[in-house]
């Protein structure tokens, strides 16, 4: 398990820009000067994420109001609802887009943690002013010149992705509406799934889960549960390995033609294992 070692101290540019071209869905622009996107530096939810279309805003995380954290969420949501309205063909509830958000939000931003513990056993510190958003397209920009590694074992990693989300779940639980083990939940789930990713595009999908087990075992508050998995035999003889979600994304709301994610409580095994060898022909 990590700590990972390297024939050099990792870098935390190198790290970030080896993670984001090992993970395609994550949105994040690294800069190493002040030439960034417009974007808002976020005091109370200050993981979420950045890209192109600017907003206009760029203030210090510091010298922002909790009148202004509401409107960045508020601008959040919208435009989530907008990109789903626009995928869907439909609105969508606004819890609804806030969970969907939160979601995305919370997977990067424990990417952004776990990546470089997976990758070279270093647990980053992120200043809050080193990670910006853009309220309309919801996308990162982090700046990598500002952010620090140390070494670091499982329980330094939970603990510095706790510190860091934790005022984002203060920030959208009202329009979430969920209660704080749920929201945890959430942090817990992405946790795990960022690292079962990293495992399979580097090729070995087993010691993504075993790192994921070795992080999340379960009794760590605020975090609820374990990573958890198990492994499903289908007709074939493949065996596919699997975990539920402890929260649900709600993605199966988000319009008619929408299933459950393969991983959510909803999702028996007999159709993951269908979806699963699907999957793989």
């Amino acid at each position: 398990m990590p700590p990972r070692t390297t024939e050099a101290p990792a870098s935390p540019p190198d790290t970030y820009h080896r993670l984001v071209r090992l993970c395609e869905p994550l949105a994040v622009t690294l800069a190493e000067d002040d030439a960034v996107p417009s974007a808002t530096s976020v005091p109370s939810v200050h993981s979420t994420r950045t890209t192109g279309r600017g907003s206009g805003v760029d203030e210090a995380a510091e010298g922002l109001i909790h009148a202004r954290v509401d409107a960045l969420i508020d601008a959040l949501i919208d435009g989530e609802g907008e990109r789903i309205a626009a995928a869907h063909g439909a609105a969508a509830r606004r819890d609804v887009a806030a969970s969907r958000v939160l979601h995305h939000c919370l997977w990067s931003a424990c990417l952004l943690f776990s990546g470089p513990w997976y990758l070279a056993g270093q647990v980053p510190r992120i200043p809050r002013e080193a990670l910006r958003v853009n309220p309309r397209t919801a996308a990162f920009t982090l700046r990598v010149d500002r952010v620090t590694f140390r070494p670091g074992d499982g329980d330094a990693l939970r603990a510095a992705v706790a510190e860091h989300v934790g005022p984002m779940l203060d920030a959208f639980a009202p329009a979430v509406r969920r209660g704080a083990r749920t929201l945890w939940g959430m942090v817990t789930d992405d946790l795990a799934s960022g690292l079962w990713y990293l495992g399979r595009v580097l090729g070995d999908e087993g010691d993504g889960i075993r790192a994921a087990t070795a992080v999340l075992p379960g009794a760590t508050p605020p975090l609820p549960g374990a990573a958890d998995f198990r492994t499903l035999r289908a007709p074939s003889g493949r065996r596919h390995p699997t975990r539920t979600r402890l929260s649900c994304c709600l993605y199966y709301a988000t319009g008619a033609a929408a299933e459950a994610c393969l991983t959510c409580p909803r999702t028996p095994d007999a159709e993951r294992v269908l979806r699963l060898e699907e999957a793989v022909g």
